[in-house]
């Protein structure tokens, strides 16, 4: 799922990269940090990576499930931009990482993992309205709660698997929630 995860990052960066040469010229590529077309072998090579892991899962229907996610991860990252209904592929994308995870493990999508994909469903549409919103500049003037909404990820998985499995995932839950925080001083997340 990192590789995934990366490699739509990666690709982001590809198809933004002409208007971050305006808006965001500090980004990587317009920058000039990494080329173009690096970061596109890149990407490919991190998608590759996925799919082919996904050959060596005990239920191989997970490949078909990962070319589902890589599908969404594609379109969110090629129409995000101009498209309001993005948000929805965004909630999408973190929904097809419960059941690709569930299908490679298990062959099926659990009620657990279907549970759990749908809370995060949610959760990330209404951070990802949000995030759309402060951009837009219709959010109130104050410290923005993006970094800790994005950072409630982490702590909203150790809720809900703590809940649903066992308690002790409510500790991995809050070192995922610490350690984002900690990051995201150090990682710009635009």
């Amino acid at each position: 799922m990192s590789l995934f995860y990366s490699g739509g990052m990666s690709l982001n960066d590809v198809f933004d990269a002409e208007g971050d040469r305006t808006k965001k010229p500090f980004r990587p590529i317009p920058s000039g940090r990494i080329s173009g077309r690096s970061a596109f072998r890149f990407t490919i090579i991190l998608f590759a990576g996925a799919l082919s892991l996904l050959v060596f899962v005990p239920h191989r229907e997970a490949v078909l499930a990962g070319i589902t996610l890589l599908t969404l991860i594609i379109i969110y990252d090629k129409y995000h931009k101009p498209n309001p209904l993005s948000v929805i592929l965004m909630a999408a994308c973190r929904l097809m990482v419960f059941a690709v995870a569930s299908i490679a493990v298990t062959g099926t999508v659990g009620k657990f993992a279907a549970t759990a994909g749908l809370i995060q469903f949610a959760y990330v549409l209404v951070v990802s309205i949000a995030a759309r919103r402060e951009v837009a500049g219709e959010a109130p003037d104050s410290a923005s709660a993006i970094p800790f909404m994005i950072a409630g990820i982490s702590l909203l998985d150790g809720i809900v698997m703590a809940v649903l499995e066992s308690p002790g995932w409510l500790a991995a839950g809050v070192a995922g929630f610490v350690l984002t925080l900690a990051g995201q001083k150090y990682f710009r997340g635009d």
